[in-house]
């Protein structure tokens, strides 16, 4: 099933599991947290994204944001506000 992503300017794109990965792992880096734990970090993150979008056909990238930060917060607080305040605005 694709899952659609409605950015902000309402473009709509679809749901990129690499992003999510990729993200948590740049915000644990960011955080000073070794390649290694930010590997694992950014799967588990990504693994439990997966299943919380799972029966969605559409999200907002804003909620979707939102649900990350949350997520990330429970493995690590420190990589989770990198995360949620160095959005990237390009």
């Amino acid at each position: 099933m694709d899952i659609h992503l409605i950015k902000r300017e309402g473009h709509i794109h679809p749901f990129d599991e690499r992003k999510v990965y990729a993200s948590c792992y740049a915000a644990c880096l960011s955080s000073h947290i070794s390649n290694k734990s930010a590997e694992k970090i950014a799967d588990k993150v990504t693994k439990e994204i997966k299943i919380w979008i799972k029966n969605k056909k559409q999200i907002s990238s804003n909620t979707l944001f939102k649900q990350i930060g949350k997520t990330m917060k429970e493995y690590d607080k420190n990589a989770a506000f990198m995360y949620l305040t160095h959005r990237d605005v390009s």
